[in-house]
């Protein structure tokens, strides 16, 4: 009996040591995911504002402060617009409620800068890549679509909490502004701007 508890606290001591040399080896590198609230500022196609949106990104810090890494996310801003009349070039009318929908996906690569090591790590980061872009337009009996690359660039403020002693887990909180040079001649669109705010964990 004694063996097996000796057996089992030479397992536990084990893992206890692995586990901390793991922690402190993964604070030369972050992952990031979470829920992504964006809102569409001065938008010609859809001015709104919605939480239909997700992040994931992650790097590794190839100087104490300094990170490289990627990121890809994606965000969906629909804009409802009563029912009017309409009137057509070959004076036909039509009268119906739309719905405008832009869906976004931009991805690329990121450097991040922190300010700190603690448990406390203040960062900013420089987002570049590219943007996919469809927008739709929903009426009562049909649709109208269009798809669209852009390029996409954001600058990034943000805070990740550590609780816990030697771990990469823990929680953040960023904002973010982007503009992405997607256009769109069908629904008179001419580059996305956004404005937003991150909520997620830290692994």
């Amino acid at each position: 009996m004694r063996r097996y508890i000796y057996i089992l606290m030479f397992v536990a001591v084990a893992l206890f040591a692995c586990n901390n040399a793991d922690a402190q080896v993964g604070k030369r590198y972050y992952v990031n995911a979470g829920w992504q609230f964006n809102a569409t500022p001065s938008g010609e196609f859809a001015s709104s504002a919605q939480g239909w949106g997700g992040y994931l990104e992650g790097g590794y810090y190839i100087m104490p402060k300094l990170a490289v890494g990627a990121f890809a996310s994606f965000n969906t801003n629909n804009e409802y617009i009563p029912k009017n009349t309409y009137y057509m070039d070959d004076r036909t009318a039509l009268t119906t409620d739309m719905t405008f929908s832009l869906y976004q996906i931009p991805f690329g690569a990121t450097l991040r800068y922190r300010f700190s090591r603690k448990e406390l790590e203040p960062y900013v980061e420089a987002k570049l890549g590219a943007n996919y872009s469809n927008q739709r337009n929903y009426m009562s009996t049909f649709y109208s679509y269009d798809s669209n690359w852009g390029f996409y660039a954001s600058p990034e403020i943000g805070l990740t909490w550590h609780p816990f002693h030697r771990s990469n887990f823990g929680f953040q909180l960023a904002v973010y502004y982007s503009y992405a040079t997607n256009r769109s001649t069908s629904f008179g669109m001419n580059g996305i701007n956004n404005l937003g705010f991150k909520l997620g964990l830290s692994f």
